[in-house]
C-alpha cells in the first residue's frame, strides 16, 4: 500500500482554472498536503498505530498480566499518552515524508514512522507524569494530573517508570531488525538524559524556599530550555526521521544546532505568551510570575531595570496574590518587553531562515522550514 497525495493532487490541479494552474503544481501540492482533510487522515492513521502498540504492550510476554493490572495500564496509557496535541509524534511522520522528497511511503514506512512518533509521545508522557508530581501541579491538559486522579496518588511514580520502559519494548519489537536500531536506542537514551538534566537545572534554580532572582540570567534560561525542552521536542523527531532515512546523525550536527535554536525560540515565545496572550486564545491562564519561573521575560526585565524597578520586581515576583502579579505585569509593560520580544522574534526568524536556506540539502531545508512555519508568530 502507498500513502501519498501525489495522484490526487494531479487530478485536482488539472481541474483548476488556468490562472490557478499557472501558480505552479508545487504550491498546490503543498496546500493539499497541509489541508485539514490530509491532516485528519494522518492523525487517524497515527491513532490506529497507537492501538496496535498499546495492544502489544498489554500482552507483553515478559509479564503475566492479571485482568486488574491490564486494565490499570490501559487506563493509564489512554489518560497520559494519547491525551495531548501529538505534535511531536506527528512531526516524525511529516519529517520522514519530506526527507523522501515526494516518494510514496510504503505501509511499513508509515507504520514505523508512526511508531517512532509514538515513542516520543510515550517519552513526553513519562516526563509529564513525574514533572507534575515534582511541581505539585493540579491540572494537565484541562484535567487533573494523573497523580491527582482518585486511587492513583503516588502509584503514578511507578507508572512513569512503566512509560519509560514501554519505549524500549516498542523499539525492540518493531525496530530490532533495522540497521539503525542501536542508533535509535542510543538516541532515546541520550535525549532522556539531556531532558532529565535540564529538569534538574530548572528545579535547583527555582527551589522553593530559596527564591533568589540574582540566580537568573539569559545563559541559565538558555541552558534550562536547551536541555529540558529543545532536544526532545525539536531535535528528537527529526533525528528519528533521519535515522529511518538511512542517515548518520554525526553528519547532521548543523541540523541539531538549528533545531536546538528553534526550540529555544519556541520557549521564549511560550514565556511571552504566558504573560501577554489572551487566556482564551492560549487555552490556559499563565502562571510563570506566580511560580517564580526562570522566564525569558524576567531575565530581560532584570537586564533593563533601574534600581527602583529592580526592587519592585524582587518584592513582587513569585507571589500568588493578584496585586503582586499585576505589579510585575505593569513593570513589564513599562519596560516595553512586548517590543523587546517582537524584535527578538523578528531577528530569530531571520537568523534561522538564513541558516536553513544555506543548507546543501533541499529535503532537510524543507523539514526545517516546516518546523519553523508551525511556530513562527504563533498565538498559542
Amino acid at each position: 500500500m502507498s500513502v501519498s497525495c501525489r495522484n490526487l493532487g494531479k487530478t485536482i490541479i488539472k481541474a483548476l482554472p488556468l490562472h490557478q494552474r499557472r501558480l505552479g503544481v508545487s504550491i498546490y501540492r503543498r496546500r493539499l498536503q497541509s489541508s485539514s482533510s490530509m491532516e485528519a487522515d494522518l492523525k487517524s492513521t497515527f491513532l490506529n498505530v497507537y492501538s496496535v502498540l498499546k495492544s502489544d504492550l498489554l500482552h507483553d510476554p515478559s509479564f503475566e498480566f492479571t485482568d486488574e493490572s491490564r486494565l490499570w495500564v490501559e487506563r493509564m496509557l489512554d489518560y497520559n499518552v494519547r491525551g495531548g496535541k501529538l505534535n511531536r509524534g506527528l512531526s516524525v511522520v511529516d519529517s520522514f515524508k519530506l526527507l523522501k522528497e515526494g516518494k510514496d511511503l510504503t505501509e511499513q514506512e508509515v507504520f514505523l514512522s508512526c511508531a517512532l512518533g509514538w515513542c516520543i509521545e510515550w517519552l513526553q508522557a513519562y516526563f509529564l507524569v513525574l514533572d507534575d508530581i515534582m511541581d505539585n501541579s493540579v491540572t494537565r491538559r484541562g484535567q487533573p494530573c494523573w497523580f491527582r486522579v482518585p486511587q492513583v496518588g503516588m502509584v503514578a511514580i511507578n507508572d512513569g517508570i512503566l512509560l519509560r520502559n514501554h519505549i524500549h519494548r516498542i523499539l525492540k519489537k518493531h525496530f530490532r531488525e533495522m540497521p539503525y536500531y542501536v542508533d535509535l536506542v542510543d538516541l532515546f537514551n541520550e535525549v532522556e538524559l539531556q531532558t532529565a538534566c535540564g529538569q534538574m537545572i530548572d528545579l535547583i534554580t527555582t527551589f522553593e524556599g530559596e527564591k533568589d532572582l540574582s540566580k537568573y540570567s539569559l545563559s541559565i534560561h538558555r541552558r534550562i530550555v536547551q536541555y529540558k525542552t529543545a532536544y526532545y521536542s525539536f531535535y528528537l523527531p527529526v533525528a528519528c526521521a533521519l535515522l529511518m532515512a538511512g542517515e548518520n546523525l554525526e553528519n547532521h550536527i548543523d541540523v541539531k544546532n538549528v533545531l536546538v535554536d528553534m526550540g529555544i525560540y519556541f520557549q521564549v515565545q511560550d514565556d511571552y505568551l504566558d504573560c501577554f496572550a489572551d487566556p482564551e486564545t492560549l487555552g490556559k491562564i499563565g502562571t510563570d510570575i506566580e511560580d517564580f519561573k526562570c522566564s525569558w521575560l524576567v531575565v530581560k526585565a532584570l537586564e533593563r531595570c533601574s534600581e527602583e524597578q529592580t526592587k519592585i520586581l524582587y518584592e513582587n515576583y513569585g507571589k500568588a496574590d493578584p496585586s503582586n502579579v499585576a505589579k510585575v505585569k505593569d513593570l513589564y509593560k513599562e519596560l516595553d518587553l512586548e517590543g523587546v520580544f517582537m524584535e527578538y522574534e523578528s531577528k530569530s526568524y531571520e537568523k534561522l531562515m538564513g541558516v536553513i536556506e544555506g543548507h546543501k540539502s533541499t529535503a532537510i531545508q524543507a523539514v526545517l522550514k516546516s518546523f519553523l512555519a508551525k511556530i513562527y508568530k504563533r498565538q498559542k
